[in-house]
């Protein structure tokens, strides 16, 4: 029955149907949309660094399609001679009209597509009468970027394209199935191509070496805990001041950085920043998570250490989005500075996980496979609600690790132990 109800809905909104307000695309409040589509309910400054900023973008441009044009002469970005010119471009910004067509050769998109023809209109046909995680996808599309005109309208065409890159990547890998921080992920690979391009893309960002995000997401999350206490000892190591100071105020990096390290800091630092993250790392890959956050804390120190707990986690969750305090060339620089830094004293990646085979997927992908009642609860159990985590007090932080500790859910965070079957009520309830 859920499954029809959803394959009508997301035909499309019925125009008679009653919503609220808030839901209309039209609501006047909503008036200013930002060049990235995303919008507010205050007049934008316009300002002239901005101007500068999209002027110099523009200069670049023709060099981007010079470069996209001879693409395979010139510029394979895994070969070491040839990819240098083309690492210096993509680390000064990535032209957001070329961002998509950059990012899919960066992921060998068009050869994935060539040789998985018809691929995921077979996941997406399955998905729709037989995915486990459809009614969480559902739910958190509803959720996800609802600021952004892309994803405002209920139903509307970029949210019934979110629901089917979700619901065919839940039947393609079926060892992930859905986890929640995949929706903006997705969606953010939705505002530059079309669903199935941004399908092969979440997959190659989930598979490939460089990324290898599937083991961010499976049940245990274990990349997610190899990458946290590796950046707990970056930092004992080098910033023994700020490790103090956590530890003192019991502060690990899974109330802060969840975002940080499963989705490259989406919500977490402005938007415009974290486009040339994004770009970044479609390049790099994983190896520039653990620079960025270390970036992070060695540009904040001075302000971090006055802080108390609650104004030192609101800080990383929310105030850095708004401002990050140092303009997006700054940043990138200073990352560029400190990714030779730690590679240098061979930290730049935590060692390999014990069991080689613990994060890679092991189950042939697109095989009619199902989840057993048993591994369903356990991803249940098992999801993180990385959207919006609050600042939380003392208080609620101690309950919040002494119920995971009850059900074995080594995370921390918003929602951190709310499941699907409601069995403990998260935070945001």
């Amino acid at each position: 029955m859920q499954y029809q109800h959803l394959k009508v809905n997301f035909m499309g909104r019925d125009p008679s149907a009653a919503i609220d307000e808030w839901e209309d695309p039209a609501f006047e409040v909503y008036h200013t949309t930002d060049r990235y589509g995303f919008i507010h309910d205050s007049n934008l400054s316009k300002e002239r660094d901005d101007a500068e900023k999209i002027a110099k973008e523009l200069e670049r441009t023709d060099k981007w399609k010079k470069m996209y044009k001879n693409w395979d002469k010139s510029f394979d970005g895994d070969h070491p001679s040839k990819g240098e010119k083309l690492r210096a471009r993509v680390w000064k910004g990535i032209p957001d009209q070329w961002r998509g067509e950059i990012w899919k050769k960066l992921l060998h998109i068009e050869e994935l597509k060539a040789t998985h023809q018809d691929v995921y209109e077979k996941m997406l046909t399955r998905a729709l009468t037989t995915s486990p995680d459809i009614r969480q996808i559902d739910l958190d599309v509803n959720r996800t970027y609802r600021n952004h005109i892309m994803f405002r309208e209920r139903y509307g065409i970029k949210q019934k394209h979110l629901f089917h890159v979700l619901a065919a990547y839940s039947m393609y890998n079926t060892e992930v199935g859905y986890c929640q921080g995949m929706s903006q992920i997705a969606a953010l690979l939705l505002m530059y191509m079309d669903e199935e391009e941004a399908f092969w893309c979440l997959s190659q960002l989930l598979t490939n070496k460089k990324h290898a995000m599937h083991g961010l997401f499976i049940p245990g999350f274990p990349k997610l805990m190899r990458f946290q206490s590796h950046f707990e000892l970056v930092i004992k190591k080098f910033m023994p001041k700020i490790y103090k100071f956590m530890n003192a105020n019991m502060i690990p990096p899974s109330l802060y950085a969840i975002k940080w390290f499963m989705q490259c800091f989406l919500d977490r630092t402005p938007f415009p920043l974290t486009l040339r993250l994004w770009d970044i790392y479609m390049l790099e890959g994983e190896r520039i998570l653990i620079p960025m956050a270390f970036t992070v804390f060695k540009v904040h120190k001075k302000k971090l250490l006055k802080m108390q707990m609650e104004q030192f986690v609101n800080f990383l969750q929310h105030e850095l989005e708004k401002d990050f305090g140092l303009e997006d060339d700054a940043v990138v620089l200073e990352l560029n500075a400190v990714v030779l830094d730690l590679r240098r004293a061979r930290v730049e990646l935590p060692p390999p996980p014990s069991d080689p085979l613990e994060e890679v997927p092991k189950t042939h992908f697109g095989s009619v496979t199902y989840p057993t009642e048993e591994e369903l609860i356990k991803r249940q159990q098992s999801q993180i609600h990385i959207n919006d985590e609050p600042t939380v007090s003392r208080t609620e932080y101690l309950t919040l690790l002494a119920v995971s500790l009850f059900t074995g859910n080594s995370g921390i965070g918003r929602g951190l132990v709310d499941t699907k079957l409601g069995m403990f009520p998260s935070v945001v309830d």
